[in-house]
């Protein structure tokens, strides 16, 4: 198993994807070019509208094709979203008050009691702290 990043980026366009739909929730088809794709492997591609989210899909199925060369199919298992919404929030440290504007990603037919817990989620994955309405950015987090 191995791990290709194809998270948007205009410094490699060899190694790209051309698209990534989904074909039933937590199903994905993805078409790309480079590397060399196996089954098991990990695909890291960035969530459709967002900045600096991705998501891991693990490839199933991958067939290469011969035209245009380097050019894969693959179909992968990933993130189940019904519907996916991007939002993007602020917090600020309650310490230092440094500010943290994040983007995370929520299922849209939750609604809006699942935002606050996949916020909370996003938040940890970038190093801060919460607890309860209390924020604290990882520096001041650091024992004096």
């Amino acid at each position: 198993m191995v791990e290709h990043d194809f998270r948007y980026s205009l410094m490699n366009p060899q190694h790209t994807l051309t698209e990534c739909r989904a074909l039933v929730p937590g199903r994905y088809q993805v078409t790309g070019n480079g590397g060399s794709i196996r089954n098991n492997d990990v695909l890291v591609v960035t969530l459709k509208g967002a900045k600096d989210l991705s998501m891991r899909l693990t490839v199933e199925t991958v067939r290469h094709l011969i035209n245009p060369p380097g050019q894969w199919v693959a179909v992968a298992s990933g993130p189940v979203f019904g519907e996916l919404a991007i939002h993007t929030w602020q917090v600020n440290c309650d310490s230092c008050a440094k500010e943290l504007s994040f983007e995370f990603a929520v299922d849209a037919k939750l609604g809006n009691k699942a935002e606050k817990p996949a916020a909370t989620a996003r938040i940890a994955e970038l190093g801060w702290t919460s607890v309860a309405e209390k924020h604290l950015c990882p520096k001041c987090q650091e024992p004096a």
